[in-house]
């Protein structure tokens, strides 16, 4: 009952949190995550709890709108579960999750944490990242940030280390070819890995329709 309790009181405490948070990254965002978070858990040997919280709290503070701050978000979930009296290995775990969750985290070589309980969350959070929900986000924090939809003159970068991926701003487009085509094959467990490569499919399909567009073929 008291875990039941605590997921309530996160839920509540993420959608005011994130009330004004941009398309890609609100309460909606979080609730797509920790329903694959659960769909996920069904065939792990994994903590639940800890699986929920670190679903919920994974983008509390996304340092994408922090100015790159990366602490922020691991703080503020802190902070929160301890006012929930969360047990603290508990806290230490999810906010472990929290901190190593996001891709750019995955091009730093000295990644010290892993655990079963993070390969589910973020499998359910870069699921989010493919399909007809990953192309959404994408061109909907594209406009965010006012870039281009797509310039033949800009190369993806497929060879960019944390700190260049933090800072690019290249067109939309080529996210998919220096991030989102990419995910597929980073999945951590078997179910991921199914969804994964149907919604990398159809984001195959789109990007075939994109340029066949653009050109003025179709």
């Amino acid at each position: 009952m008291k875990n039941q309790q605590t997921l309530t009181n996160t839920i509540a405490f993420v959608k005011t949190q994130l009330q004004d948070a941009e398309g890609g990254h609100d309460w909606f965002h979080i609730e797509r995550v920790y329903k694959n978070a659960l769909l996920i858990s069904k065939n792990e040997a994994v903590d639940d709890f800890v699986v929920a919280l670190g679903a919920l709290l994974h983008d509390i503070a996304d340092s994408k709108f922090h100015n790159g701050n990366e602490t922020i978000g691991p703080q503020t979930a802190r902070e929160f579960l301890f006012k929930e009296n969360v047990d603290s290995k508990t806290i230490e775990h999810v906010v472990q999750i929290i901190t190593h969750i996001s891709y750019n985290s995955s091009l730093d070589p000295n990644k010290s944490f892993s655990s079963p309980e993070l390969d589910v969350v973020q499998d359910a959070d870069r699921l989010d990242a493919l399909g007809a929900i990953g192309i959404a986000r994408t061109f909907n924090y594209g406009g965010f940030k006012n870039r281009a939809l797509y310039n033949p003159e800009i190369k993806p970068d497929l060879t960019m280390d944390k700190e260049t991926y933090k800072k690019s701003k290249a067109p939309t487009i080529n996210h998919f070819y220096e991030k989102l085509l990419r995910l597929k094959d980073t999945m951590n467990t078997k179910t991921g890995k199914k969804i994964a490569e149907k919604r990398h499919q159809f984001m195959l399909g789109f990007l075939e329709q994109f340029f066949a567009e653009w050109d003025g073929k179709r």
